[in-house]
């Protein structure tokens, strides 16, 4: 897959700051911060090196734009969003200190405050590591999660309600592996009747990381956990991410997770709040 030039306004204020100190060159991230390449500057804008040329004009925009991510293609500079026909929500890519996250209708998929959304990943799959055999994840997103399952796991099945989801993925630098790792198979469509179509204890490690309550409840309910306790082995463990438990309305949905995964099957369901979550095993 053909790399593709994506900037914030991070790289866009390290291009105009040099700019305004009389440099004729920068070294700027192309990618969001997997990698740097060097700059030209001139008096139209800033040249990289697979020849894209952005302009001033152009880079004061995005500097502006602290919750956005553009496209650069040839002389055209788009912002990262996309409305949905499937859900009705708006998708698009914002930057953070680290890897983006994803808003959808203006809500952030990743926790990014004090932490990165790599991070973030990073803390959910360790409640359950090693992560091996078959893992099921069952939101992809943009894919962080399936991405670092699939370093140890034989096997990664995610599974993505909406098409404009993907389709944001793919613009962004850090979700490339989605696809490209063949240990990685994409399903689209609704986890809720995606997962009821799965084997029985077909799987070692679930991560559940479903949109906010208010956005996918059936993803919460009592017959959507039975479903989760059948395809996972015995032996297996889930994780279950929620949000703060800590906050007022985490605390409450905390309590009708822990139940409700109790009632379908599972045992040791144990909260962990430095993951926003909970994990539980069969």
């Amino acid at each position: 897959m053909a790399r593709l030039l994506v900037l914030s306004y991070i790289q866009a204020a390290a291009l105009l700051q040099a700019r305004a100190a009389g440099q004729e060159t920068a070294v700027v991230s192309p990618d969001l911060g997997l990698s740097t390449v060097p700059v030209t500057l001139d008096a139209a804008g800033a040249r990289f090196p697979t020849g894209e040329e952005v302009t001033w004009a152009d880079l004061a925009r995005i500097q502006e734009s602290t919750r956005k991510c553009f496209l650069v293609e040839g002389n055209q500079v788009t912002e990262i969003a996309i409305f949905s026909e499937t859900t009705g929500w708006l998708r698009s890519l914002m930057p953070t200190a680290g890897a983006p996250t994803m808003l959808v209708s203006g809500i952030s998929m990743h926790r990014f405050k004090g932490i990165d959304p790599h991070e973030d990943t990073l803390r959910k799959v360790k409640t359950i590591a090693p992560l091996m055999g078959r893992v099921l994840d069952t939101a992809t997103g943009l894919g962080y999660t399936a991405i670092e399952a699939a370093k140890t796991a034989t096997e990664v099945v995610t599974i993505e309600l909406d098409p404009a989801g993907l389709e944001v993925a793919r613009y962004n630098p850090w979700s490339q592996a989605l696809f490209e790792n063949p240990r990685i198979r994409q399903i689209v469509g609704d986890a809720y009747d995606e997962v009821a179509a799965l084997p029985d204890a077909s799987f070692s490690r679930i991560i559940h990381d479903p949109p906010a309550f208010s956005l996918a409840g059936d993803l919460y309910s009592g017959a959507f956990y039975g479903e989760l306790f059948r395809v996972l082995a015995r032996g297996g463990r889930l994780f279950h991410y929620i949000g703060d438990l800590e906050s007022k309305s985490g605390h409450r949905v905390t309590a009708g997770v822990i139940r409700r995964l109790q009632e379908a099957g599972f045992k040791g369901v144990l909260r962990r709040p430095e993951a926003f979550g909970v994990v539980a095993s069969k």
